[in-house]
Protein backbone atom coordinates (compact mmCIF):
# COMPACT_ATOMS: atom_id res chain seq x y z
CA UNK A 1 0.00 0.00 0.00
CA UNK A 2 2.85 2.39 0.77
CA UNK A 3 4.38 1.71 -2.62
CA UNK A 4 1.10 2.54 -4.36
CA UNK A 5 0.70 5.73 -2.33
CA UNK A 6 4.13 6.85 -3.43
CA UNK A 7 3.26 6.04 -7.05
CA UNK A 8 0.12 8.13 -6.80
CA UNK A 9 2.10 11.03 -5.32
CA UNK A 10 4.66 10.82 -8.12
CA UNK A 11 1.89 10.89 -10.72
CA UNK A 12 0.02 13.78 -9.09
CA UNK A 13 1.41 16.37 -11.50
CA UNK A 14 -0.02 14.42 -14.41
CA UNK A 15 -3.41 14.28 -12.69
CA UNK A 16 -3.47 18.03 -12.12
CA UNK A 17 -2.59 18.53 -15.78
CA UNK A 18 -5.48 16.28 -16.79
CA UNK A 19 -7.93 18.21 -14.61
CA UNK A 20 -6.80 21.56 -15.99
CA UNK A 21 -7.06 20.46 -19.61
CA UNK A 22 -10.61 21.31 -20.63
CA UNK A 23 -10.49 19.76 -24.09
CA UNK A 24 -9.26 16.31 -23.07
CA UNK A 25 -10.59 13.44 -25.13
CA UNK A 26 -10.48 10.60 -22.64
CA UNK A 27 -12.44 9.32 -19.69
CA UNK A 28 -14.67 6.28 -19.50
CA UNK A 29 -16.40 6.00 -16.12
CA UNK A 30 -19.45 4.39 -17.69
CA UNK A 31 -20.36 1.21 -19.51
CA UNK A 32 -23.11 2.83 -21.62
CA UNK A 33 -22.32 6.50 -22.32
CA UNK A 34 -21.78 7.09 -26.06
CA UNK A 35 -18.54 5.46 -27.14
CA UNK A 36 -16.39 8.08 -28.83
CA UNK A 37 -12.92 6.57 -28.87
CA UNK A 38 -11.77 2.98 -28.43
CA UNK A 39 -8.51 1.03 -28.51
CA UNK A 40 -8.27 -2.33 -30.31
CA UNK A 41 -5.47 -4.73 -31.25
CA UNK A 42 -5.71 -6.59 -34.56
CA UNK A 43 -4.76 -10.29 -34.34
CA UNK A 44 -1.20 -10.96 -35.54
CA UNK A 45 1.07 -14.00 -35.79
CA UNK A 46 1.41 -14.18 -32.00
CA UNK A 47 -2.32 -14.87 -31.75
CA UNK A 48 -2.36 -17.07 -34.84
CA UNK A 49 0.42 -19.27 -33.47
CA UNK A 50 -1.01 -19.61 -29.97
CA UNK A 51 -0.81 -23.08 -28.43
CA UNK A 52 -4.41 -23.92 -27.43
CA UNK A 53 -3.30 -26.10 -24.52
CA UNK A 54 -1.15 -23.32 -23.08
CA UNK A 55 -3.66 -20.51 -23.59
CA UNK A 56 -6.83 -22.46 -22.78
CA UNK A 57 -8.21 -21.91 -26.30
CA UNK A 58 -10.64 -24.42 -27.74
CA UNK A 59 -8.53 -24.73 -30.91
CA UNK A 60 -5.70 -22.98 -32.73
CA UNK A 61 -6.95 -19.77 -34.37
CA UNK A 62 -6.94 -19.41 -38.13
CA UNK A 63 -5.11 -16.09 -38.47
CA UNK A 64 -6.53 -15.03 -41.83
CA UNK A 65 -10.09 -15.67 -40.65
CA UNK A 66 -9.37 -14.02 -37.31
CA UNK A 67 -8.13 -10.87 -39.02
CA UNK A 68 -11.16 -10.80 -41.31
CA UNK A 69 -13.48 -11.15 -38.32
CA UNK A 70 -11.65 -8.42 -36.45
CA UNK A 71 -11.77 -6.06 -39.45
CA UNK A 72 -15.52 -6.60 -39.74
CA UNK A 73 -15.90 -6.04 -35.99
CA UNK A 74 -14.02 -2.73 -36.24
CA UNK A 75 -16.11 -1.66 -39.24
CA UNK A 76 -19.26 -1.93 -37.14
CA UNK A 77 -17.75 0.51 -34.65
CA UNK A 78 -16.59 2.86 -37.40
CA UNK A 79 -20.08 2.86 -38.89
CA UNK A 80 -21.36 3.98 -35.49
CA UNK A 81 -18.99 6.99 -35.61
CA UNK A 82 -16.60 5.54 -33.05
CA UNK A 83 -12.96 6.56 -33.48
CA UNK A 84 -10.84 3.40 -33.50
CA UNK A 85 -7.18 3.49 -32.44
CA UNK A 86 -4.94 0.49 -33.05
CA UNK A 87 -2.57 -0.79 -30.38
CA UNK A 88 -0.05 -2.07 -32.89
CA UNK A 89 3.03 -2.80 -30.76
CA UNK A 90 4.35 -6.29 -31.50
CA UNK A 91 4.14 -8.32 -28.28
CA UNK A 92 5.84 -11.72 -28.72
CA UNK A 93 4.53 -14.41 -26.43
CA UNK A 94 1.37 -12.49 -25.48
CA UNK A 95 -1.38 -14.16 -27.50
CA UNK A 96 -4.21 -12.73 -25.37
CA UNK A 97 -3.09 -9.15 -26.03
CA UNK A 98 -5.93 -8.75 -28.56
CA UNK A 99 -8.17 -8.49 -25.49
CA UNK A 100 -7.19 -4.91 -24.74
CA UNK A 101 -9.97 -4.44 -22.20
CA UNK A 102 -8.07 -6.18 -19.44
CA UNK A 103 -4.72 -4.47 -18.67
CA UNK A 104 -6.13 -1.00 -17.89
CA UNK A 105 -9.12 1.17 -17.09
CA UNK A 106 -9.38 4.79 -18.21
CA UNK A 107 -10.91 7.24 -15.74
CA UNK A 108 -11.68 10.93 -16.18
CA UNK A 109 -8.33 11.60 -14.49
CA UNK A 110 -6.11 9.23 -16.44
CA UNK A 111 -5.44 5.52 -16.74
CA UNK A 112 -5.11 2.99 -13.96
CA UNK A 113 -2.62 0.36 -15.09
CA UNK A 114 -3.74 -2.98 -13.74
CA UNK A 115 -1.72 -6.14 -13.02
CA UNK A 116 -2.91 -9.23 -14.84
CA UNK A 117 -4.15 -12.16 -12.78
CA UNK A 118 -3.35 -14.60 -15.58
CA UNK A 119 0.45 -14.95 -15.32
CA UNK A 120 0.82 -15.60 -19.06
CA UNK A 121 -0.59 -12.13 -19.72
CA UNK A 122 1.74 -10.17 -17.48
CA UNK A 123 3.72 -7.82 -19.67
CA UNK A 124 0.70 -6.46 -21.53
CA UNK A 125 0.32 -3.70 -18.95
CA UNK A 126 3.50 -1.77 -19.77
CA UNK A 127 2.81 -1.92 -23.50
CA UNK A 128 -0.70 -0.56 -23.20
CA UNK A 129 0.52 2.20 -20.89
CA UNK A 130 3.01 3.26 -23.56
CA UNK A 131 0.21 3.41 -26.11
CA UNK A 132 -2.07 5.45 -23.89
CA UNK A 133 0.70 7.88 -23.01
CA UNK A 134 1.35 8.34 -26.73
CA UNK A 135 -2.37 9.15 -27.07
CA UNK A 136 -2.04 11.89 -24.45
CA UNK A 137 -3.62 9.95 -21.60
CA UNK A 138 -1.69 10.35 -18.31
CA UNK A 139 -1.19 7.49 -15.88
CA UNK A 140 -3.12 7.99 -12.66
CA UNK A 141 -1.90 4.90 -10.79
CA UNK A 142 -0.41 1.45 -11.21
CA UNK A 143 -1.19 -1.70 -9.30
CA UNK A 144 1.81 -3.37 -7.69
CA UNK A 145 2.63 -6.87 -6.43
CA UNK A 146 0.85 -8.76 -4.89
CA UNK A 147 -2.22 -7.04 -6.32
CA UNK A 148 -3.92 -8.42 -9.41
CA UNK A 149 -6.90 -7.02 -11.30
CA UNK A 150 -8.22 -7.36 -14.83
CA UNK A 151 -10.51 -5.02 -16.71
CA UNK A 152 -13.02 -7.78 -17.37
CA UNK A 153 -13.73 -7.82 -13.63
CA UNK A 154 -14.36 -4.06 -13.43
CA UNK A 155 -17.87 -2.80 -14.17
CA UNK A 156 -18.98 0.83 -13.83
CA UNK A 157 -22.49 0.83 -12.33
CA UNK A 158 -22.42 4.62 -12.56
CA UNK A 159 -19.66 7.21 -12.83
CA UNK A 160 -18.94 7.02 -9.10
CA UNK A 161 -19.42 3.27 -8.47
CA UNK A 162 -17.09 0.57 -9.75
CA UNK A 163 -18.02 -3.07 -9.12
CA UNK A 164 -14.98 -5.35 -8.94
CA UNK A 165 -15.22 -9.11 -9.35
CA UNK A 166 -13.23 -10.92 -6.66
CA UNK A 167 -11.99 -14.21 -8.08
CA UNK A 168 -9.03 -15.87 -9.75
CA UNK A 169 -8.09 -12.84 -11.89
CA UNK A 170 -8.72 -10.01 -9.42
CA UNK A 171 -7.65 -10.50 -5.83
CA UNK A 172 -8.44 -8.70 -2.57
CA UNK A 173 -5.21 -6.67 -2.66
CA UNK A 174 -6.02 -5.54 -6.19
CA UNK A 175 -9.38 -4.25 -5.03
CA UNK A 176 -7.79 -2.49 -2.05
CA UNK A 177 -5.26 -0.74 -4.27
CA UNK A 178 -8.03 0.32 -6.65
CA UNK A 179 -9.98 1.74 -3.70
CA UNK A 180 -6.91 3.67 -2.55
CA UNK A 181 -6.25 5.08 -6.01
CA UNK A 182 -9.86 6.07 -6.79
CA UNK A 183 -11.20 7.22 -3.42
CA UNK A 184 -9.78 10.79 -3.81
CA UNK A 185 -12.02 11.18 -6.87
CA UNK A 186 -15.24 10.21 -5.10
CA UNK A 187 -15.28 6.74 -6.68
CA UNK A 188 -16.49 3.82 -4.58
CA UNK A 189 -15.22 0.32 -5.37
CA UNK A 190 -17.43 -2.58 -4.28
CA UNK A 191 -16.22 -6.17 -4.27
CA UNK A 192 -18.45 -8.82 -5.89
CA UNK A 193 -17.43 -12.38 -5.06
CA UNK A 194 -17.19 -14.67 -8.08
CA UNK A 195 -17.81 -18.44 -7.99
CA UNK A 196 -15.17 -21.14 -8.45
CA UNK A 197 -17.08 -22.38 -11.53
CA UNK A 198 -14.56 -24.27 -13.77
CA UNK A 199 -11.44 -23.25 -11.84
CA UNK A 200 -8.57 -20.88 -12.38
CA UNK A 201 -7.74 -21.98 -15.94
CA UNK A 202 -11.13 -20.85 -17.23
CA UNK A 203 -11.76 -17.17 -17.88
CA UNK A 204 -14.65 -16.09 -15.66
CA UNK A 205 -14.76 -12.33 -15.20
CA UNK A 206 -17.53 -10.30 -13.61
CA UNK A 207 -18.35 -9.09 -17.13
CA UNK A 208 -18.81 -12.74 -18.14
CA UNK A 209 -21.98 -12.51 -16.02
CA UNK A 210 -23.28 -8.99 -16.49
CA UNK A 211 -23.22 -6.17 -19.04
CA UNK A 212 -24.98 -2.81 -18.88
CA UNK A 213 -26.98 -2.04 -22.02
CA UNK A 214 -29.02 1.06 -21.15
CA UNK A 215 -29.75 3.43 -18.30
CA UNK A 216 -30.52 1.14 -15.37
CA UNK A 217 -30.78 -1.93 -17.60
CA UNK A 218 -28.40 -4.87 -17.31
CA UNK A 219 -28.03 -8.15 -19.16
CA UNK A 220 -27.21 -10.85 -16.60
CA UNK A 221 -26.63 -14.52 -16.02
CA UNK A 222 -27.88 -14.48 -12.45
CA UNK A 223 -27.25 -18.13 -11.42
CA UNK A 224 -23.55 -17.34 -10.93
CA UNK A 225 -24.03 -13.94 -9.28
CA UNK A 226 -24.17 -13.49 -5.49
CA UNK A 227 -27.66 -13.04 -4.08
CA UNK A 228 -26.68 -9.80 -2.36
CA UNK A 229 -25.42 -8.31 -5.64
CA UNK A 230 -28.61 -9.17 -7.52
CA UNK A 231 -30.58 -7.59 -4.67
CA UNK A 232 -28.26 -4.56 -4.79
CA UNK A 233 -29.00 -4.10 -8.50
CA UNK A 234 -32.74 -4.35 -7.92
CA UNK A 235 -32.56 -1.85 -5.05
CA UNK A 236 -30.54 0.51 -7.27
CA UNK A 237 -33.38 0.44 -9.77
CA UNK A 238 -31.90 -1.84 -12.44
CA UNK A 239 -34.05 -3.89 -14.78
CA UNK A 240 -32.37 -7.26 -15.29
CA UNK A 241 -32.59 -9.12 -18.60
CA UNK A 242 -31.77 -12.79 -18.08
CA UNK A 243 -29.51 -14.79 -20.39
CA UNK A 244 -30.57 -18.45 -20.73
CA UNK A 245 -28.11 -21.09 -19.55
CA UNK A 246 -27.51 -22.43 -23.06
CA UNK A 247 -26.38 -18.99 -24.27
CA UNK A 248 -24.23 -18.24 -21.23
CA UNK A 249 -21.73 -20.74 -22.63
CA UNK A 250 -21.63 -18.86 -25.96
CA UNK A 251 -20.89 -15.49 -24.29
CA UNK A 252 -24.47 -14.25 -24.29
CA UNK A 253 -23.87 -11.86 -21.35
CA UNK A 254 -20.77 -10.27 -22.97
CA UNK A 255 -22.19 -7.17 -24.66
CA UNK A 256 -20.51 -3.89 -25.56
CA UNK A 257 -22.77 -0.85 -25.29
CA UNK A 258 -22.04 1.63 -28.09
CA UNK A 259 -24.49 4.11 -26.57
CA UNK A 260 -27.50 3.76 -24.28
CA UNK A 261 -29.83 1.25 -25.86
CA UNK A 262 -27.44 0.24 -28.66
CA UNK A 263 -25.07 -2.68 -28.25
CA UNK A 264 -22.69 -5.03 -30.06
CA UNK A 265 -22.47 -8.73 -29.30
CA UNK A 266 -21.36 -11.99 -30.84
CA UNK A 267 -23.77 -13.62 -33.27
CA UNK A 268 -25.53 -16.87 -32.49
CA UNK A 269 -27.47 -16.12 -29.28
CA UNK A 270 -31.00 -15.63 -30.62
CA UNK A 271 -32.89 -15.86 -27.32
CA UNK A 272 -30.68 -13.24 -25.68
CA UNK A 273 -30.92 -11.00 -28.73
CA UNK A 274 -34.73 -11.24 -28.74
CA UNK A 275 -34.91 -10.42 -25.05
CA UNK A 276 -32.73 -7.38 -25.62
CA UNK A 277 -34.87 -6.29 -28.57
CA UNK A 278 -38.03 -6.79 -26.52
CA UNK A 279 -36.61 -4.22 -24.07
CA UNK A 280 -36.03 -1.74 -26.89
CA UNK A 281 -32.29 -2.42 -27.23
CA UNK A 282 -30.80 -2.21 -30.74
CA UNK A 283 -28.45 -5.15 -31.26
CA UNK A 284 -25.58 -5.37 -33.75
CA UNK A 285 -23.75 -8.69 -34.07
CA UNK A 286 -20.33 -9.80 -35.28
CA UNK A 287 -18.89 -13.16 -36.26
CA UNK A 288 -16.38 -14.31 -33.66
CA UNK A 289 -15.57 -17.94 -34.36
CA UNK A 290 -11.82 -17.26 -34.28
CA UNK A 291 -11.38 -14.12 -32.19
CA UNK A 292 -14.00 -14.91 -29.55
CA UNK A 293 -15.20 -18.51 -29.30
CA UNK A 294 -11.76 -20.09 -29.61
CA UNK A 295 -10.08 -17.64 -27.25
CA UNK A 296 -12.84 -16.95 -24.67
CA UNK A 297 -13.21 -13.22 -25.26
CA UNK A 298 -16.27 -11.32 -26.44
CA UNK A 299 -17.09 -7.85 -27.74
CA UNK A 300 -16.20 -6.10 -24.50
CA UNK A 301 -12.89 -7.96 -24.19
CA UNK A 302 -11.81 -6.90 -27.70
CA UNK A 303 -12.13 -3.20 -26.89
CA UNK A 304 -10.73 -0.74 -24.38
CA UNK A 305 -12.98 2.32 -24.27
CA UNK A 306 -10.80 5.41 -24.00
CA UNK A 307 -13.51 8.05 -24.17
CA UNK A 308 -17.18 7.84 -23.43
CA UNK A 309 -19.45 10.80 -22.89
CA UNK A 310 -22.50 12.75 -23.83
CA UNK A 311 -22.20 15.73 -26.17
CA UNK A 312 -22.92 18.91 -24.17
Amino acid sequence: MIQLALSVMILWTGILHAEMKTDKEYGSQSMIAPLKKVLVKRPDHVFGNADPALWHYTAKPDLAKAQAEHDAFVNILLNQDVEVIYHDEYLPGLADAIFVHDPVIVTDYGSVILRMGKPLRQGEEEAIERKLLACGIPTLAKLTHPATAEGGDLLWLDEHTLAAGLGFRTNAEGIEQLKHALEPFNITVIAVELPYWQGKEACLHLQSLISLVDEKTALVYSPLLPVWFVNYLHTAGFTLIEVPESEFYTMGPNVLAIQPGVCLTIEGNPVTQKRLSDHGIVVYTYRGDEISHKAEGGATCLTRPIWRGFTP
